[in-house]
C-alpha cells in the first residue's frame, strides 16, 4: 500500500519512517513537514494511507482533513490525546498517540488493510458474473488479484493450490471448491482432484491428458470422476 507521512518533528519522522520500512507491506511515496505541499498528491487518489500529524504550524492536521478532499486512509500521528473524537468525526482509522510502540502500528495499518480488502470483496462481489474479467485469491497477508485470461491451470498440492498464471505463480490455501465458486465454469474446469484448468489454454486433449498454451512440458490427466463434466463442458 502506498503511504505519505506527515510529520514537523524530526524525530517523529524518523521514527514512522523507520516503522513503515519495516512492513514489507508498506511503500513510501513521500514525506512532507506541512500539510499544503501535500495536497496534490493526496489529491490525487494514488496514496493508500496518509500518517497525518495534528500540530503542523500554520496549516493543521485537522484542517487539511476539513477542509481538502483527502482520497485515503487516515492514521492521525500526535502527542495530543484530546483531539481523538475530532479524528474520529472526521472518518480517520486511527488514532496513535506519540510515543507509541511498533506493535500499536502494525495493529492500525492491519485495520486499514482489513478495511481495503474487505471494500475490494464487496466490490468485487457486486459485479455481474458475466462481466467478471478477474478474481481475488487470498495469499500470505494479502489478497492477489488474477486475470481470467492470464490464468493456466491450479494444482493441488497438500493444504495449498498452486495458481499457474502467464508470467507467475500464486500459492494460496483456499480449497477448490472456494476457487470454483469465484472461477465461472466458462472459463476454468476442473479436470482431476488436484487439477483445473482454463478452458482456453487447452491446445490438445490425447488420451485423456491435457496439454495447454504456457505450461511447458506439463501434462494435466483427467480423471474418472470429472471426466464426463469436463467433456460436457468443452463442447
Amino acid at each position: 500500500m502506498n503511504c505519505v507521512i506527515i510529520e514537523d518533528e524530526p524525530l517523529a519522522m524518523e521514527r514512522t519512517v523507520g516503522y513503515v520500512r519495516r512492513l514489507p507491506a508498506l511503500n513510501l511515496v513521500a514525506t512532507f513537514d506541512n500539510a499544503l505541499e501535500a495536497l496534490p498528491i493526496l489529491q490525487s487518489g494514488t496514496v493508500d494511507i496518509l500518517f497525518l500529524d495534528i500540530h503542523l504550524g500554520e496549516f493543521s492536521g485537522i484542517q487539511l482533513l476539513e477542509t481538502s478532499s483527502v482520497q485515503a486512509h487516515v492514521i492521525l500521528t500526535t502527542a495530543y490525546p484530546e483531539y481523538a473524537l475530532r479524528g474520529y468525526e472526521l472518518s480517520v482509522r486511527d488514532y496513535l498517540v506519540k510515543p507509541f510502540s511498533f506493535e500499536r502500528f502494525v495493529q492500525a495499518v492491519g485495520k486499514v488493510q482489513a478495511i481495503s480488502q474487505h471494500k475490494a470483496q464487496s466490490d468485487f462481489a457486486g459485479i455481474p458474473p458475466s462481466q467478471k474479467t478477474f478474481f481475488f485469491v487470498k495469499t500470505e497477508h494479502r489478497l492477489e488479484k488474477i486475470l481470467f485470461s492470464e490464468l493456466v491451470y491450479i494444482e493441488g498440492m497438500r493444504d495449498y493450490r498452486k495458481i499457474h498464471c502467464v508470467g507467475k505463480t500464486i500459492m494460496t490455501l483456499q480449497t477448490f471448491g472456494e476457487l470454483e465458486q469465484e472461477i465461472p465454469s466458462h472459463v476454468a474446469c476442473r479436470v482431476h482432484k488436484s487439477y483445473m484448468v482454463a478452458l482456453e489454454k487447452i491446445e490438445s486433449i490425447e488420451r485423456e491428458r491435457i496439454t495447454l498454451k504456457h505450461a511447458g512440458s506439463v501434462i494435466i490427466p483427467i480423471s474418472e470422476g470429472y471426466k464426463r463434466q469436463f467433456f460436457e463442458r468443452i463442447r
